[in-house]
């Protein structure tokens, strides 16, 4: 559930921070579910532990989860708009990237109508 590419130029606790939030997205995580300890997840995932914390943290401050002392991290209530917006920085990095590449804005939208069909 909890994917991460290892070989990516993605940090490791950005990756974890994007897949919760895409999970709680896609519905498979909701309100007051139980994330893994970060000590279970940075063994499952064959990463540091300080890894993970900092992802949680991250999460913890953008009110995507919340930690109870003893009792471990539980997903708040999903704000999807928030949520959204967290997802769309990136978009709104990569189409910036893009243009500034000179990639034109046709080949752009042309692009999002071919993955948006596919997903229908």
């Amino acid at each position: 559930m909890f994917d991460i590419d290892l070989m990516s130029r993605i940090p490791i606790y950005e990756q974890l921070y994007r897949r919760v939030i895409e999970l709680i997205l896609k519905g498979v995580l909701n309100e007051n579910d139980k994330l893994p300890s970060v000590r279970n997840l940075a063994t499952q995932l064959g990463v540091n532990p300080n890894t993970v914390a900092k992802a949680y943290s991250l999460l913890e401050r953008d009110n995507i989860i919340h930690s109870l002392a003893g009792r471990g991290s539980f997903v708040t209530k999903p704000d999807a708009i928030l949520a959204q917006e967290h997802i769309l920085k990136d978009f709104d990095t990569a189409v910036t990237h893009a243009i500034e590449i000179g990639i034109k804005k046709e080949i752009l939208i042309e692009r999002i109508s071919k993955i948006a069909n596919q997903e229908n």
